[in-house]
């Protein structure tokens, strides 16, 4: 994590945001604390830490921080917690609360649902589905886990998962229960998948992923994990999609060539704001004190991510680039943002 990371994710989620027409702005925060092989305690007291300084920064009606890589429903929970002592106030200051203080049904799934909902409407816009396709998929944390349960949902057979160690292979399709043990429960590394499943295998170093033959591609781990080579090897084994569920990880060179093969490819921008749609939702729900169903929230963002893609496509194709949904998402995010500055008089 460096300064330059979070001005870039900063830049994309104001666009983002945009897009999801929901009434929020952009902006991101981090550290550069690696949560990995640290205990509980550990985790808590640097959380703490944490926050007695940004509390100073955040608020209900200012910026409202949500989880991101290493930050998952127990540092939110320590986040919110100090907060809470800080300013002796219970608001919604962050979302991916748990359910007991405030959070949203549907929020851990959110942006790994959101992925597949856009990614499908992507798809039967072009004459094609989820159904009966292979996808790999990388990544094992909330999105890439829940992106595969929705993508076997809708029909897939997903093959892959994997973490900043390596990946596994299971041609039998992932055990969905499996995955969430190993990752969820016992947060243990993936190679774990493949010792105790007989049909899968792990092999070391994460990028191999992207050599195993599919049909859609569903990036879900880091930034710049797909090159210019890994996306030629997709493009080479007969990948007919790709939908970024991580924040940009694909470099220039892939997005490119996948644009230049014909693939049909859902940028970041627009392809994973599910996560922050529920967000908006989250808050909304906080100021009216009150919860909606799994089944509301699932439905709004279904929604939501179903016009994220028809304005994406809308103004690809008004601005003479038609399917592409880089230029789309650029464009429907920016004159958003760009009619709302004039409106403000922004000189």
């Amino acid at each position: 994590m460096n300064e330059g990371i979070i001005k870039f994710l900063g830049f994309e989620q104001i666009f983002k945001n945009s897009l999801t027409g929901l009434p929020i702005g952009g902006g991101k925060g981090g550290s550069d604390f690696d949560p990995k092989g640290k205990s509980d305690a550990e985790i808590m007291r640097f959380c703490q830490s944490f926050m007695t300084e940004l509390s100073k920064h955040i608020g209900a009606d200012t910026d409202v921080p949500a989880g991101d890589i290493g930050v998952g429903a127990r540092e939110i929970g320590y986040l919110f917690g100090q907060y809470k002592r800080l300013r002796n106030e219970f608001v919604g200051v962050l979302t991916g609360k748990g359910l007991t203080y405030g959070g949203s049904l549907a929020r851990t799934e959110a942006t790994g649902y959101g992925l597949c909902y856009f990614v499908d409407e992507m798809l039967r816009d072009n004459g094609k589905s989820f159904k009966d396709a292979t996808v790999v998929i990388s990544g094992s944390g909330n999105v890439a886990i829940f992106a595969t349960e929705k993508a076997i949902e809708l029909g897939a057979k997903v093959v892959t998962a994997s973490d900043s160690g390596g990946y596994v292979y299971d041609p039998e399709g992932i055990d969905l229960a499996l995955l969430k043990e190993i990752k969820l429960t016992k947060r243990a590394r993936i190679s774990e998948y493949a010792k105790a499943r007989e049909s899968a295998t792990y092999h070391e170093g994460c990028s191999g992923v992207w050599s195993v033959k599919c049909d859609i591609a569903l990036p879900c781990a880091t930034q710049n994990e797909i090159d210019e080579a890994s996306a030629k090897k997709l493009v080479d084994n007969g990948c007919y999609a790709v939908g970024e569920g991580a924040n940009m990880p694909s470099t220039t060179e892939a997005i490119n060539l996948f644009l230049e093969s014909g693939i049909l490819f859902a940028p970041a921008k627009a392809a994973n704001a599910g996560g922050v749609a529920t967000s908006a939702l989250e808050m909304s729900q906080n100021s009216q004190r009150y919860g909606w169903s799994f089944e509301e929230v699932d439905s709004k963002l279904k929604q939501i991510m179903v016009d994220i893609y028809k304005k994406s496509s809308a103004a690809a194709k008004e601005y003479g680039y038609a399917g592409n949904l880089v230029v789309g998402a650029n464009v429907a995010g920016f004159l958003k943002v760009a009619e709302t500055m004039k409106a403000y008089g922004v000189v």
